[in-house]
């Protein structure tokens, strides 16, 4: 009974009579996350509790229903569980249940394994589990819900809560069409917005609404009806480098990284329905489809670019794709078809995500969606095995290190008087700079004096420090690099790129999932030393060395460009007035000095400098306020159809 990447929606009331009248609204919440299941919905009331799901099917094509109702002999419908994701070692877990406690299962899928997990091994049992995930647990005879979400964040799990209940989904608009039967009334969030300028997207738990949150990444959470929610994080990834000396111990760890991500790519590789793979011109998604070739040899792969010279990769992805040996489909975009599509993009996103890679990535999983239903991608092998190119920021700095502490604060003073634009001005400012002060991820987009000319309330009390001093004090004692690789774990990577997997390709029914991303693949990148991840010369330099017999030579020393989008340019001509017209149609004058925003766009188009990434969080931002808050902007949704069962 395995049912695949879907849409849960689960609502928790005081009461069964208030769960029973309850039961209606959630049918209807169903319909805005209907594109994350076009296959089926249901929902299920039982006690205080009303479930519903929306399918999209993957394994055991003709059975696998949910909400699924499951209990041990005596007691078969004691729990009732609302499930999204992919558990890959269900098969082993499910055999270890059956011989050291007895449990007996009605299918040979994995849903049923979650709830046999929770009942025998009770809140740990989260822990065991491979894959990617979120899930809520309906206990009827303690009156509890028990979920969880993925170690990683690979799939969402938004709620909010009030005196009159919980409701959680992996959409947040079904949150929002909910919110009024908890007596919820969300408003834009002011903080939330401020972190959103600084980091390109809203980081865990926050969302752009008040009172809807997430579960964040690694965490587990208990509820009773009419009781407070209590959340515990079960997993923290830490980097633990091993010695590795002399070359039999070097062999060994590149031959370890190597087998762990065949295994993982082996048993992602297990669905009823056809499985493709994205493929970029960079190494990490070249050794995705490389070995899952090597399960499928009718595999298909898909790529994306643009008609532009630097910004496409689809002639590299073109010669991965006859080197290994499978079917390539390209989709090409235009900047008028990015700029029609982009105010439907957002309505899929829930919250705004100011990366621009986004939109290609949107294009081709409805390529993709053509031909198959599930697709392999490369994300987090950067952040697991050091491909970054800032992580090699702490070899240059290096020097600054060793500069007196009153000294390198005046050189930081220097460089606020050296204009925006020349060369070194970045480098003296960050040489200046704490490793704490100076990264906050990936992206780093509005400056503090740069928000205060552009928001009409800026608040100094809010800064990255507040998404990345967890972070901080749980790998104090690292080396440098493996603290910057840690931050991205709870930044970069599930608030952006996961986001956007997630989003963009469950807009279009299409099933993400992500080898890399893997606890046994983690457990071996973890363990790997400073000199084999990072070098001058390079980055991932193990993973490199683990993939030389997998992945073709011309692309084993790439650097990875992603899909790169030329807005840049395009903001200068292409879509200049389409940026111009966004901003003044947009009714968010309390928020943002419309004034300010018209000269960044105005000055990018004369040359003076790139603001393109400002500019484009800010058009996100604004596309989102027009649809979510104004209600002015009403995207074109596509309406899949498919029974609804009540």
């Amino acid at each position: 009974m395995r049912s695949g990447v879907c849409g849960l929606l689960g609502l928790v009331c005081p009461t069964e009579n208030a769960a029973e009248r309850a039961r209606p609204a959630v049918t209807s919440a169903l319909h805005c996350q209907r594109h994350r299941g076009p296959d089926e919905a249901a929902t299920w009331q039982g006690g205080e509790v009303v479930f519903g799901f929306n399918r999209l099917s993957i394994i055991d094509l003709e059975r696998s229903h949910q909400p699924l109702l499951w209990g041990p002999p005596g007691e078969e419908s004691r729990y009732a569980l609302a499930f999204n994701g992919e558990i890959y070692n269900y098969i082993e877990l499910r055999a270890e249940l059956i011989e050291s406690y007895g449990a007996q299962f009605n299918t040979d899928g994995d849903s049923e394994v979650i709830v046999a997990a929770y009942h025998y091994l009770g809140a740990s049992a989260v822990s065991r589990l491979r894959g990617m995930f979120a899930f809520m647990i309906w206990d009827s005879h303690r009156k509890v819900v028990f979920g969880a979400r993925d170690p990683f964040g690979i799939k969402p799990l938004y709620y909010a809560t009030s005196a009159d209940g919980l409701v959680m989904s992996s959409e947040k608009k079904s949150v929002l069409e909910l919110a009024a039967t908890l007596g919820v009334e969300p408003k834009l969030d002011r903080r939330a917005l401020q972190h959103y300028l600084i980091l390109q997207y809203v980081p865990e738990p926050e969302s752009l609404s008040t009172h809807v949150r997430r579960i964040e990444s690694g965490t587990s959470f208990t509820y009773s009806p009419g009781g407070e929610l209590r959340t515990e994080r079960y997993f923290v990834p830490a980097f633990r480098p091993r010695t590795v000396q002399g070359p039999a111990a070097v062999t060994k760890l590149y031959a370890d990284i190597a087998a762990a991500l065949r295994d993982s790519v082996a048993k992602h590789m297990r669905a009823d329905v056809t499985v493709g793979s994205f493929l970029s011109g960079g190494i990490d998604s070249t050794a995705i489809a490389a070995l899952a070739k090597e399960h499928n040899p009718d595999l298909i792969t898909f790529t994306t670019g643009f008609e532009r010279t630097g910004f496409s990769e689809v002639d590299v992805a073109a010669e991965s794709a006859a080197a290994i040996g499978v079917k390539h489909v390209v989709r090409t975009v235009s900047a008028e078809e990015m700029m029609e599509a982009l105010p439907l993009i957002v309505w899929y996103l829930d919250d705004p995500v100011a990366d621009p890679a986004l939109v290609p990535l949107w294009f081709i999983a409805r390529e993709a969606r053509e031909h198959v239903k599930v697709v392999l991608s490369g994300e987090g092998a950067d952040e697991l095995f050091g491909g970054y190119t800032i992580y090699r920021e702490p070899l240059s700095l290096a020097p600054f290190e060793k500069v007196p502490g009153t000294l390198r604060k005046a050189m930081g003073r220097v460089s606020t008087k050296i204009p925006e634009g020349v060369r070194g001005k970045d480098l003296l400012r960050r040489g200046a700079l704490s490793l704490e002060q100076r990264y906050y991820g990936n992206a780093r987009i509005f400056r503090d004096d740069q928000l205060q000319t552009v928001l009409r309330t800026f608040s100094p009390a809010v800064s990255h420090a507040d998404v990345t001093a967890r972070a901080y004090r749980e790998s104090e004692h690292w080396d440098p690099v493996s603290r910057m690789q840690h931050v991205d774990l709870f930044t970069w990577l599930r608030g952006d790129i996961l986001v956007k997997a997630d989003k963009m390709t469950m807009a279009n029914s299409l099933e993400l999932r992500v080898p890399f991303l893997d606890s046994e693949v983690f457990a071996i990148a973890s363990q790997i030393p400073l000199e084999q991840k990072i070098t001058r010369e390079t980055t991932k330099y193990a993973l490199r060395r683990a993939l030389r017999e997998i992945v073709p030579a011309h692309v084993l020393n790439r650097r990875k460009l992603g899909f790169p989008v030329p807005i840049r340019h395009w903001l200068r001509k292409e879509m200049y007035d389409w940026a111009v017209d966004i901003v003044r149609r947009s009714d968010t004058g309390h928020l943002i000095h419309t004034d300010a925003v018209l000269g960044i766009i105005a000055e990018h188009r004369a040359g003076v400098l790139d603001h393109s990434r400002r500019i484009w969080a800010l058009l996100v931002f604004m596309l989102w306020h027009g649809i979510f808050v104004e209600g002015r902007i009403h995207p074109a949704v596509p309406e899949p159809h498919y029974p609804v069962k009540l």
